[in-house]
């Protein structure tokens, strides 16, 4: 569930946003529109599959899944490929937003197997996949600064943690953001349980009326970590390597309450104009080679153990981007809730983010 923000060149900006203003795309053999996370891609893998295939890429960024799912929801958008997270692509099938896969032109996803890596339980969200190819997992933790956090930090608790007050960071949105607090009081993330998600908030709301909150983010907490702003927050393992590499104060740690496991894999949305188009660029990005490059990126683990064996010792051996069981088993991911939770989910955000924050 990569959430940095993508630094595009103003050219390819530009040439998506030209392209779909005018309907670029549209019964063209040439094109073929991508909707992906930030920051979650080698950016010369698009030039190479271009160059072998001489199809254009049109190239779009996206920060959390709800925005990815009103993007193409309101159908103000047509895109061929889409990289959402494993609940929110048991949402799209259920709401007939996907097609379904045609392996003939994907032979290279014969390659991909979460199994390899004891995550196979996180295929729940498309337990044949019919409609999705992993494309990368990972795990969620906190980091932290070992110069400024003064106790242990073992625990969500640690978000909690008066001593922190002002240096915190919290996700900002309601699924993670109160998937948090969910977990710190030994709740599931997938609870249905009303009252339990009311609980959570209220702890939000505590937390933030305290002063403790410095801010709710995403893609900030990168920069805002590394930069020495903030003491403490979750963020996603696989980034937290590249980020203690860049600040050495700065430590990493699985929450003892557990914490979320997910899996991003591509799809084809019902409105895609350039099926086969598409086919073929899941079928370059399932390639062992290309997944190393992306990998190397992003630092997220593959789903494939071809391509786990061209990665380098140090990266095969890192506990961040591959953990071990004793993680595994304590991790949940996330699924697709009722309609009426996930709008109870909604209110109780708002309901949070209504509430004022204190000094």
């Amino acid at each position: 569930m990569k959430k940095r923000l993508f630094a595009i060149g103003i050219t390819v900006c530009m040439v998506f946003l030209l392209a779909f203003a005018s309907g670029c795309g549209k019964g063209s053999e040439k094109v073929v529109n991508v909707y992906n996370w930030g920051e979650y891609i080698d950016e010369s893998v698009l030039k190479l599959f271009e160059k072998r295939t001489g199809i254009h890429v049109n190239y779009n960024t996206f920060e959390t899944n709800e925005s990815m799912y009103a993007a193409l929801k309101n159908g103000g958008s047509n895109y061929d490929v889409i990289f959402p997270s494993d609940y929110m692509i048991s949402r799209m099938i259920a709401e007939n937003m996907l097609q379904p896969i045609d392996y003939q032109n994907i032979p290279n996803a014969s390659k991909i197997n979460l199994k390899d890596f004891n995550v196979q339980s996180a295929l729940s969200y498309d337990p044949d996949g019919a409609y999705s190819v992993p494309y990368a997992w990972g795990t969620v933790g906190i980091i932290y600064n070992t110069k400024t956090v003064k106790n242990p930090v073992t625990s969500w608790g640690g978000l909690f943690d008066a001593s922190n007050k002002g240096q915190i960071l919290m996700f900002n949105n309601a699924r993670d953001g109160i998937g948090i607090a969910l977990k710190y009081l030994g709740y599931s993330l997938n609870t249905i349980n009303k009252e339990e998600i009311k609980k959570a908030t209220d702890l939000l709301i505590d937390q933030k009326q305290k002063g403790l909150v410095q801010a709710y983010v995403m893609d900030q907490i990168f920069e805002k970590m590394i930069g020495g702003e903030a003491a403490i927050g979750p963020y996603y393992a696989g980034d937290a390597l590249t980020m203690i590499q860049e600040n050495p104060d700065l430590a990493f740690c699985y929450p003892k309450e557990g914490t979320n496991l997910f899996v991003d894999a591509m799809c084809i949305p019902k409105n895609a104009d350039n099926k086969e188009n598409a086919g073929a660029f899941i079928n370059f990005m399932c390639d062992p080679e290309i997944m190393v490059m992306n990998a190397k990126a992003t630092g997220y683990a593959v789903p494939s153990r071809a391509a786990y064996e061209l990665l380098d010792p140090e990266e095969q051996n890192s506990k961040l981007i591959y953990p071990d069981a004793s993680v595994l088993k304590n991790c949940e991911i996330y699924k697709n809730l009722p309609q009426d939770v996930n709008a109870f989910y909604d209110s109780e955000w708002s309901r949070l983010t209504m509430a004022k924050s204190g000094s």
